[in-house]
């Protein structure tokens, strides 16, 4: 035990192994919260672009019936005094087809879907990310609580340096994540 660097003092390096250890506890704790919630995010995030990309497909669907449709009323001779009637159909189906391609008053188009179904897509993705920098970080952390342990067993003042330079880059990888700058 003359060698600061590789024992440490039973009674007082214990305690302050042990506040380590509780310090690098709540620092996974509040890791794992952010990191369920990035991959709660993930998941909701799956779902509403799944969503809209049915939506877009149904307004597709519709919109390619429509045209067929369109192109199929000029070629069928209307019966006699329904020409008007049969133009009236022919555009209604027309002006549902644009409507189809664009609504921006609703962002319900296919192409404001496309765009909304998109983002929803970075944003899982961002969110997928995040949760992969918690993970790391929680590692880390867990790693640091080991360490921290083991030193109170093994008195070896090494592996409290070991543990708490792993928690400071696990905590500060977390902190990181949290605030946007990974």
């Amino acid at each position: 035990m003359d060698n600061p660097a590789e024992t440490m003092e039973e009674p007082q390096g214990n305690k302050r192994v042990a506040l380590l250890i509780a310090a690098l506890a709540l620092a996974l704790a509040l890791t794992e919260v952010a990191g369920d919630d990035a991959k709660s995010e993930a998941q909701m995030r799956n779902v509403e672009g799944a969503n809209l990309w049915a939506f877009f497909q149904a307004k597709t669907v519709r919109q390619t019936t429509l045209r067929g449709l369109s192109d199929l009323l000029p070629l069928l001779t209307p019966a006699p005094g329904r020409e008007a009637e049969a133009e009236a159909m022919l555009g209604r189906w027309r002006a549902s087809i644009e409507r189809w391609e664009s609504e921006p008053e609703t962002q319900e188009g296919r192409r404001e879907l496309m765009a909304r179904a998109k983002a929803t897509e970075q944003a899982r993705d961002e969110a997928m990310r995040r949760d992969g920098h918690y993970d790391l970080a929680a590692a880390m952390l867990q790693l640091a609580i080991v360490l921290g342990s083991a030193a109170i067993i093994t008195g070896a003042g090494l592996l409290v340096w070991l543990g708490g330079g792993l928690g400071l880059a696990g905590a500060g990888l977390s902190l990181l994540t949290f605030l946007g700058l990974t």
